[in-house]
């Protein structure tokens, strides 16, 4: 009876003994994709156990964040939280199933980056100018593509609408990928992206990048001019974490916090990540869950100033 008993604290503290399963809220092929996949391979190799990311898009991130929400808080499950899901959408939709910090065992966040709006090279648009000018000269407005309701893309172009003082038609897809797919092929001229899933096509001259929306020129990126110098002062960024259901151990939580912040510590990740246009973060899980509060607080009053709502 002894020895049956033994090995269960044992087994407590074996953690991670199986695959963890990385859901991320979006469609493959878009920013958050991208950021699960580059700290995942890493990661894994640092626990010695598989992570299986399992894209779960839809309703402005919160139907993947939902099910990380409502797994067993035994590590097993973790989610990309990111500005869509844990920001804007708790605002946005009025039928939200989770609290987006009371729900949650946040752990890390991965990276802050701007958002840049890029063009069909043969929709004539070079840069915010011709924007403004083919938007009020066409009669029916510009469409702009974003990864999907209530991401921080779609109320940027909320609020560009506004400042124009004419309402630019909003194309959600169900992922950045998606969306800049149909950008390069002509089917919506425009696409407001965060600069991560868009690095790649703007080197290769598939799309043309005419405004970022950071508040400097990004030094990957230094032909791009800002929007703030081009007479429209917006500037924002868009962030990605790493969560999980609330009630996860805390022994496991500080684990995935040293093994990820080790991580991102990497002259290889910090490289990679600035060349893609993103800025590794450093926050504890404490510090990490107090910037998810701080943002749905902020993101509130823009959203609702926004009279944006879910496409």
């Amino acid at each position: 009876m002894a020895a049956a008993l033994g090995p269960v604290p044992a087994l407590a503290q074996a953690w991670p003994a199986q695959p963890i399963r990385l859901i991320v809220p979006f469609a493959p092929g878009g920013t958050t994709d991208l950021i699960a996949r580059l700290v995942a391979t890493p990661l894994q190799e640092r626990l010695g156990q598989p992570i299986i990311i399992e894209n779960r898009p839809g309703a402005g991130a919160t139907v993947g964040s939902l099910m990380a929400a409502q797994a067993a808080p035994d590590g097993y499950t973790l989610v990309l939280s990111n500005i869509a899901s844990h920001g804007i959408s708790p605002t946005l939709y009025s039928n939200i199933r989770y609290d987006a910090v009371r729900d949650f065992s946040h752990i890390a966040l991965l990276t802050l980056n701007p958002s840049v709006f890029v063009a069909n090279p043969r929709a004539g648009i070079s840069n915010m100018a011709d924007f403004a000018r083919v938007h009020r000269a066409s009669p029916r407005g510009l469409d702009m593509a974003s990864s999907g309701a209530g991401s921080s893309n779609h109320l940027l172009i909320v609020r560009m609408g506004q400042i124009l003082g004419r309402e630019i038609n909003h194309i959600p897809f169900r992922g950045a990928g998606p969306a800049m797919t149909a950008v390069i092929g002509g089917q919506v001229p425009l696409m407001s992206d965060s600069l991560p899933s868009a690095a790649s096509h703007i080197r290769q001259g598939i799309v043309r990048a005419i405004a970022m929306s950071s508040a400097e020129r990004h030094p990957s990126f230094p032909d791009v001019p800002t929007l703030r110098e081009q007479g429209y002062d917006l500037v924002t960024s868009s962030w990605f974490g790493l969560s999980g259901p609330a009630r996860i151990p805390q022994p496991v939580v500080e684990r995935l916090s040293r093994e990820v912040r080790a991580i991102l510590a990497t002259p290889e990740v910090r490289a990679r990540f600035a060349e893609i246009g993103g800025t590794a973060g450093e926050f504890s899980p404490e510090e990490y869950s107090n910037f998810v509060a701080s943002e749905v607080s902020s993101w509130a009053a823009l959203v609702r100033e926004s009279g944006a709502q879910p496409d």
